[in-house]
């Protein structure tokens, strides 16, 4: 039974990758929040989830095909993949659901996504950096 050991996530680790589970599934969501803000004003709770869900299941492929659970805070084995998982399968769903995918969307969820998915696991790449020279 030594080989489960191997397996089995450490608690450390766990908490890890649900963590940045949880901070991508957030920043999606605030995310859609301010694209919903600044151009529908009605049923704030539904309308957010009803244009961040593609975008939390692209992420979810995302951070499946990359298995971003092994380095949850890496820039780019977890972020660049998440990311992308995002932004393209966000893009996809929304277009095969009838919701608009438009160049000025991508070019600001491009962006956005991006800022939001890569930035806090760059700031926690310099933290680390700097705690472990």
């Amino acid at each position: 039974m030594s080989f489960l050991k191997n397996r089995t996530p450490q608690p450390t680790a766990t908490r890890a990758w649900a963590a940045a589970a949880l901070v991508d599934v957030v920043l999606i969501l605030v995310f859609a929040a301010v694209g919903r803000d600044a151009h529908h004003r009605g049923d704030v709770v539904t309308g957010v989830l009803l244009t961040a869900w593609p975008f939390l299941l692209g992420a979810a492929a995302g951070w499946a095909a990359a298995r971003s659970w092994r380095n949850p805070f890496s820039p780019t084995r977890a972020g660049v993949p998440v990311w992308l998982g995002a932004l393209v399968g966000g893009m996809l769903l929304r277009a095969v659901t009838g919701q608009s995918v438009v160049l000025p969307f991508i070019i600001v969820a491009t962006l956005s996504l991006a800022v939001l998915l890569l930035g806090y696991r760059l700031v926690a790449a310099l933290i680390r950096r700097r705690r472990h020279p």
